[in-house]
């Protein structure tokens, strides 16, 4: 086992995103490789409906972004392994693998993805618990109140990273003692500084917001800045950013971020969205709402 300066050994941590879109247990970077082919259409309730698949294109990509984000992290007095990735069907070879007793694995879920296992988790995460396999949820969209099956994994994470301003106190307490709770903002499934500033942006400003935060009132904003700034504005409003878009954002000078402020429920009034952070790694300036 390698050792650090202090003569202290290193841990080597190897991590397993669990990822809806994904399938047998696989290297993370080659499911990164044929993503972007991946045929959807067995995926969705109606393969004939384009609107649905393109949102089913996005929401597979932002998963996919966040399996990518995951296999580069690096860290100077740990050894990161090659991440892998493995969805509902490759769990059962993730339970069967044989861990080397000098690597940690944790396996990851983020979102409410664990809701896709719900009336396994209880069985399931107890035998890989056997197997040395840790446990880390970055839950978003207040689980603790709204996933179902959060009562069934909570009591086998290690860490859980919330969105919540308290957690629910049945929640809380279905949790085992052992367990660390980080309250954190949303973060973006981006690698910071992934894509540069560009040194002469276009005097242009991009609207990134979300669909499900489409209100009256935003699309009052919306109509308002338009007017205001014509063809120099462009707003954003959907499900997600298409991922090979990524890359070309930069042009614009300015990233208004309105969903930058502060949720309105109250579980999570303290909890910020992830566009101001999305904004900087895609080379914008970012101006949040607050």
């Amino acid at each position: 086992m390698l050792t650090s300066p202090a003569g202290v050994a290193r841990r080597r941590i190897r991590i397993f995103h669990f990822c809806s879109w994904a399938d047998q247990l696989e290297e993370a970077g080659a499911f990164a490789q044929r993503l972007p082919t991946l045929d959807l259409t067995t995926r969705v309730a109606d393969p004939k409906d384009e609107n649905l698949l393109r949102m089913a294109r996005l929401d597979c990509d932002w998963h996919g972004a966040i399996t990518q984000a995951l296999a580069v992290m690096n860290h100077s007095s740990l050894d990161l392994l090659p991440a892998r990735v493995v969805g509902v069907k490759g769990m059962l070879d993730l339970a069967r693998a044989t861990r080397p007793v000098d690597e940690e694995w944790w396996l990851i879920f983020e979102g409410q993805s664990p809701q896709k296992l719900a009336g396994s988790l209880g069985k399931l995460l107890p035998f890989l618990a056997r197997n040395g396999v840790r446990v880390l949820y970055y839950a978003f969209d207040e689980a603790s109140r709204t996933m179902p099956c959060f009562f069934e994994i909570a009591p086998h994470l290690h860490v859980l990273i919330h969105d919540e301003s308290p957690l629910d106190e049945k929640g809380q307490a279905a949790l085992s003692p052992r367990c660390r709770c980080l309250h954190q903002s949303w973060v973006a499934n981006l690698v910071p500084f992934l894509i540069p500033f560009h040194q002469q942006p276009e005097g242009k400003i991009l609207f990134l917001g979300s669909k499900l935060g489409l209100t009256d009132h935003r699309r009052r904003q919306i109509d308002h800045l338009q007017k205001k700034f014509g063809d120099r504005f462009t707003a954003i409003h959907d499900h997600s950013v298409d991922v090979k878009l990524l890359g070309t954002l930069n042009r614009f000078k300015v990233g208004v971020c309105p969903e930058g402020r502060k949720f309105g429920t109250p579980a999570m009034s303290a909890t910020h969205t992830d566009r101001p952070f999305w904004s900087g790694c895609l080379g914008m300036v970012p101006v949040s709402e607050d």
